[in-house]
């Protein structure tokens, strides 16, 4: 009994020095000191033995337990160091990472202030797709194949005749051909333009609106301007409006605000002027009420766009659009 006890022990104390991890030193454990473990069921069958010997086998089956279980428990120490040490190591008694909150990006948040601004003033919100016909971005909007203007804007083509949408124009278009006047609707959205620099980027975002019907006029286009800019920015927020060209409008005209960094003075940012463009405008032009079927006669109606990106950098002091698209947590953790 006693050399089976000591070779039990040998073989025991070389699979503790072996055990490479936390599992399988718990498996020499259950093997040799658990429940049905081989030491536990020599200690069991002590009873077996002839009165004279169960003493000493007893005193030696113990002493092996107790060799074993503080080798079991140097080697659980040994191996935790070891863990800790590792780049594995996970400390659970520390407390958790608090998760950050989120937020809405700026653009986004800005988007909705433009959006809940016309929602308030009557416009409904108007949706379309952004891979469109070459029709409903160009030709429905007096821009057909080979015009200049065509020009003005750098299109991503998808085939001769589908592009990814340049403005969101056409959401008016399709607005029209299935409303008949009065038509009062905003239209945001991502449009494309292969353009990029600290100004432009290949996808941004718009906002356009279009109020269509009878004795509508360049007065009321300059009412609901001047209203939202004031919501937008404040009252002493001044606004121009120069002559300008767009090929769905006639006429059309370019909004500028005051400065909102200098106020007027002049700075780098309005190059000078004490001006900043903000968004373009104009009287809805008869080609585009023809192509929907409208009769301009008795209808009439302005439209106006403009950029988010742009808004939002003068909102927020930002001099790059690629920050809003670089994913830069310091930047957006700002806002």
């Amino acid at each position: 009994m006693e050399n089976t006890l000591e070779k039990i022990c040998a073989e025991a104390l070389k699979e503790i020095e072996i055990a490479k991890n936390s599992e399988s030193l718990k498996a020499v454990s259950v093997k040799y000191l658990g429940r049905k473990g081989i030491i536990t069921q020599l200690l069991r069958s002590i009873s077996s033995l002839p009165l004279k010997e169960r003493p000493k086998a007893g005193e030696k089956a113990n002493e092996i337990k107790r060799i074993l279980e503080k080798a079991i428990k140097d080697a659980s120490h040994r191996l935790e160091s070891v863990a800790i040490e590792s780049d594995d190591f996970i400390d659970v008694s520390l407390p958790g990472r608090s998760a950050c909150p989120g937020s809405l990006h700026p653009v986004t948040q800005i988007m909705r202030q433009i959006c809940d601004i016309f929602t308030r003033m009557g416009f409904d919100i108007a949706e379309g797709p952004e891979v469109e016909s070459d029709y409903y971005n160009f030709e429905a909007l007096n821009i057909p194949k080979y015009h200049p203007a065509r020009d003005m804007q750098d299109t991503f083509y998808v085939s001769d005749n589908v592009v990814l949408r340049t403005h969101t124009s056409p959401i008016q278009v399709r607005v029209m051909e299935k409303c008949k006047p009065p038509v009062k609707i905003i239209a945001p959205g991502k449009v494309y333009r292969s353009d990029s620099d600290i100004t432009h980027t290949p996808m941004f975002h718009q906002v356009e609106g279009l109020m269509v019907g009878e004795n509508i006029s360049f007065g009321d286009l300059k009412g609901i301007l001047t209203n939202f800019v004031h919501l937008l920015f404040d009252d002493k927020t001044s606004l121009r409006f120069r002559p300008s060209f767009f090929p769905f409008t006639e006429p059309s005209a370019e909004v500028d605000i005051l400065c909102v960094m200098c106020r007027g003075k002049g700075c780098r940012i309005c190059s000078h002027t004490g001006w900043l463009e903000v968004l373009g405008s104009g009287m809805v032009h008869p080609a585009v009420f023809e192509n929907v079927g409208y009769d301009t006669s008795q209808i009439t109606g302005f439209a106006f766009g403009m950029g988010v990106e742009r808004i939002t950098m003068l909102k927020f002091g930002i001099d790059d659009i690629r920050k809003f698209f670089e994913n830069d947590y310091r930047f957006l953790r700002q806002f």
